[in-house]
């Protein structure tokens, strides 16, 4: 099943990035480049939803992209779709 969601990502004063996801709490992630953080956000992502999955927890629905603040010029919202396997899916 496919999944697309809000991220807010932080740059770092070191060049990294840390990764957020606004509708799922302790959903993180970081990059040492914005490439390695993209793909670090949709790694994230994916087993973050597969846990959800796998413990029968309710999966959110995402947030528009539109609802999501920054604080700062630090910060940008982009979206990530992530997929988990087809006969997990609740």
């Amino acid at each position: 099943m496919k999944y697309v969601y809000p991220s807010v990502f932080h740059a770092n004063e070191d060049g990294s990035y840390t990764i957020t996801f606004p509708d799922l709490p302790g959903c993180v992630s970081e990059g040492k480049s914005l490439p390695d953080a993209m793909e670090w956000a949709q790694s994230a992502l994916s087993e973050c939803l597969q846990l959800m999955i796998d413990e029968n927890e309710a999966i959110p629905p995402a947030s528009s992209i539109k609802a999501i603040r920054t604080k700062g010029d630090t910060e940008f919202v982009t979206l990530i779709c992530a997929e988990t396997p087809l006969e997990n899916a609740a």
